[in-house]
C-alpha cells in the first residue's frame, strides 16, 4: 500500500472477513485488512489502492449477492432440528409391545 498510489478503505464485520477475501482474491484485488480495537465491538477495515475500485464494486456486488442467497436458503439444520423432533414425538407415541413366549415344547 506505500507505492505512492491512493488507498481506499471500507468497514467489514467479521463473520464476512473470509468471504470477502475468497471473492476479493477472485478478481485479484490488493487489500489489506487491519482491525480497529478502539471500539467495543472491534471493526475491521479493508483497505485498498484507489486502482482497484472498479474491481472492488464488482467484488462487492457479487460477495453482497452471495450473502443474499444464502440467508433465503432454508437452513438445513433448523429443518434437521424439526424432523427429529417429530420422529421423537412419533417414538413416544409408539406402544411398546413386549410379547415373550418362553414356553417349551417337546
Amino acid at each position: 500500500m506505500r507505492q505512492n498510489a491512493g488507498v481506499s478503505n471500507i468497514e467489514i464485520t467479521e463473520d464476512n472477513i473470509k468471504a470477502f477475501e475468497n471473492t476479493a482474491k477472485k478478481y485479484g484485488i490488493d487489500f489489506a485488512l487491519k482491525k480497529d480495537i478502539s471500539s467495543a465491538p472491534p471493526r475491521y477495515l479493508v483497505f485498498f489502492k484507489g486502482r482497484d475500485a472498479d474491481a472492488l464494486m464488482a467484488a462487492f456486488k457479487e460477495f453482497s449477492a452471495k450473502k443474499l442467497t444464502q440467508e433465503k436458503k432454508p437452513s438445513l439444520k433448523k429443518a434437521l432440528s424439526v424432523f427429529k423432533e417429530i420422529a421423537r414425538q412419533k417414538n413416544a407415541e409408539r406402544s411398546k409391545v413386549k410379547n415373550k413366549d418362553r414356553r417349551i415344547e417337546r
